[in-house]
């Protein structure tokens, strides 16, 4: 009888091991499934993220196009005026001349 009281306890004692092997097993399986989740959150973020650079990039390649050509109108225009001043000065000193006659 002696002999067999230390099986069952020893048989227990597995038990109890391995039931705490399996939850430890759980809880690691667990966390790295919430780990890969959050991985892949992340890669939706930067993929997001990439997306929104894109677009950024873009509008900004825009922008710089629209600030050439608006320079390009601005300095076309200052042209004109200036051309404009010089005919009217023309006109002015032609009637000058016309008045000191």
């Amino acid at each position: 009888m002696a002999s067999s009281d230390p099986q069952p306890r020893f048989g227990q004692s597995v038990k109890g091991l391995l039931s705490d092997k399996v939850g430890s097993c759980s809880g690691d399986v667990m966390a790295l499934t919430r780990q890969v989740l959050k991985g892949s959150r992340s890669q939706e973020l930067l993929g997001q993220a990439a997306r929104n650079m894109v677009i950024q990039e873009d509008a900004i390649l825009h922008s710089e196009d629209s600030l050439r050509k608006m320079s390009i109108i601005t300095t076309h225009l200052q042209y004109q005026e200036a051309i404009q001043k010089v005919e009217h000065s023309k006109n002015l000193q032609d009637q000058l001349r016309h008045l000191l006659k």
